[in-house]
């Protein structure tokens, strides 16, 4: 794998160092279906987040929260983002804002 990336969860980390060659995979197979995207850098970013939010997959968020960042997201939209799910999929969605505003209020 490339250098590590900040951001990202111990889990995540975990599976790069003790699983390089299925993290490898991983990454292509991520690299492709960006590729394949017809949705610009930004908005791919915050739509996936929502996909965090509504997963409760809260341990992803800061890392994802920089990406959308670098693309261009402001804060507003990294918090709409989180909160789109809300009517189908419950206040779960709220479970990811500390993270999420945590990371993007971060130097």
């Amino acid at each position: 794998m490339d250098k590590e990336p900040t951001g990202v969860s111990h889990a995540f980390r975990t599976f790069l160092t003790e699983a390089p060659a299925h993290a490898h995979a991983w990454m292509e197979a991520v690299k492709a279906l960006q590729t394949a995207s017809a949705l610009d850098e930004k908005t791919a970013a915050l739509a996936y987040l929502a996909v965090l939010a509504a997963l409760r997959l809260d341990s992803g968020v800061p890392f994802h929260v920089e990406l959308a960042k670098k693309a261009g997201a402001t804060r507003a939209e990294v918090l709409s983002a989180l909160l789109v799910g809300l009517p189908a999929a419950g206040n779960g969605v709220t479970q990811c804002l500390p993270a999420a505003l945590a990371a993007f209020d971060a130097p």
